[in-house]
């Protein structure tokens, strides 16, 4: 049995603070990963900005509710359940990114968590694990699976190389440049393709 392990936003959904970004209409709030290494001060700095214009987890669910799977991401998770284990390993929070889970018909998830008040105000968040992509697919590894990952930022590069093989998916044109041996698509047919050799 084969495990397919997927990144999710930027993969099978939208980045979600991105979209939190536009719809509250603060800039500050559409960095990521790309722009901040450091995922404390990032995670510290969004904690920071919800609090001061009075945002809570409801304003977070209202977003996330209006959110849908990336075109076609529903259909390629269907197609993946007919060959193989899909599982997302995502640095998001199950608080909440679960219902645009639910969307992509519930794949077995490892995900995050945040520490919430009786307000609904976010106050904290706890990872799951450190390096968790790397260290459950390393797991599944050690459990006898051959593992395939699929990531699309430079944050994913580890868990990519951790696994049997790794395929950059819709990644920026830099991180093409900065990893040419790993197989890359832009679209979800063609990521069937490599799969299909793969499985």
């Amino acid at each position: 049995m084969k495990v397919i392990c997927f990144d999710l936003e930027g993969v099978l959904v939208g980045e979600f603070w991105e979209e939190f970004s536009k719809a509250t209409k603060i800039p500050e709030l559409m960095k990521t990963t790309r722009d901040e290494p450091d995922y404390d001060k990032l995670m510290k700095m969004r904690i920071r900005v919800l609090k001061e214009n009075n945002l809570r987890m409801k304003e977070v669910h209202e977003i996330v509710s209006k959110m849908e799977p990336l075109e076609g991401a529903r259909e390629f998770m269907d197609w993946c359940k007919t060959c193989a284990q899909p599982c997302i390993l995502t640095g998001s929070y199950y608080d909440y990114i679960t219902p645009l889970v639910a969307k992509l018909g519930y794949p077995f998830m490892f995900a995050n968590s945040l520490e919430i008040d009786t307000q609904g105000n976010i106050i904290g968040y706890k990872l799951r694990e450190a390096d968790g992509k790397v260290e459950q697919i390393k797991r599944f590894k050690d459990a006898g699976y051959e593992v395939i990952a699929v990531g699309d930022s430079f944050n994913d590069v580890k868990m990519l190389k951790e696994a049997n093989t790794g395929i950059l998916f819709k990644a920026a044109p830099k991180l093409l440049e900065q990893e040419k041996t790993l197989p890359r698509a832009q679209t979800f047919e063609e990521l069937k393709k490599i799969l299909e050799k793969l499985l």
